[in-house]
């Protein structure tokens, strides 16, 4: 397996706080399941239904990440249907979907044709697809504290942006947090 080089965003974040993430991850996993498939271009990946509100996004991410598995559930609460791609290779993945280290977190997903990179909120994914800018997606890069799938009991969220990413790679405020 590669190690990846974003690997070591949730580590760090999770040692933060290690018991309060751990009882945000198992609490989020026992309301929503997650269904795990293989690496990129698993086509035997099935969906985890979540209503029929919002479309398909596509989500890839480490085994080792609970962050990301938080996220999920915060995004299939949302009304998205969800195919879970497990991948040990997020530098791959990042690279073919234009994701540079700068605006890296530690999953990325695709909805529409548009690449939502890290602990985008729903609500901003919504507002992309109902305006459907000219660009190639969202990304909150890092992963900050209160973020959704970062919420830990007793410690203060942090602010946060969320960048649009135009398609020559630079970036702009898109929502703030």
């Amino acid at each position: 397996m590669k190690a990846s080089r974003f690997g070591h965003l949730c580590s760090a974040a999770l040692r933060q706080s290690l018991v309060g993430a751990f009882v945000v991850v198992s609490l989020l996993s026992a309301i929503q399941p997650v269904q795990a498939h293989g690496d990129v271009g698993d086509d035997a990946a099935m969906p985890v239904t979540s209503g029929a509100t919002w479309p398909q996004i596509t989500v890839y991410r480490s085994a080792s990440c609970g962050c990301c598995t938080s996220w999920v559930s915060h995004i299939a609460s949302a009304g998205y249907r969800i195919e879970d791609h497990v991948t040990e290779d997020m530098d791959a993945v990042k690279k073919a979907r234009g994701v540079s280290p700068q605006q890296a977190s530690c999953h990325t997903a695709v909805v529409e044709g548009y690449v939502i990179e890290g602990h985008v909120p729903a609500s901003a994914i919504h507002r992309v697809l109902s305006e459907r800018p000219n660009i190639r997606g969202l990304a909150v890069p890092g992963m900050p504290m209160g973020s959704p799938g970062m919420e830990v009991a007793g410690v203060e969220a942090e602010r946060f942006e969320v960048l649009a990413i135009a398609h020559d790679g630079t970036t702009s405020v898109f929502a703030r947090y």
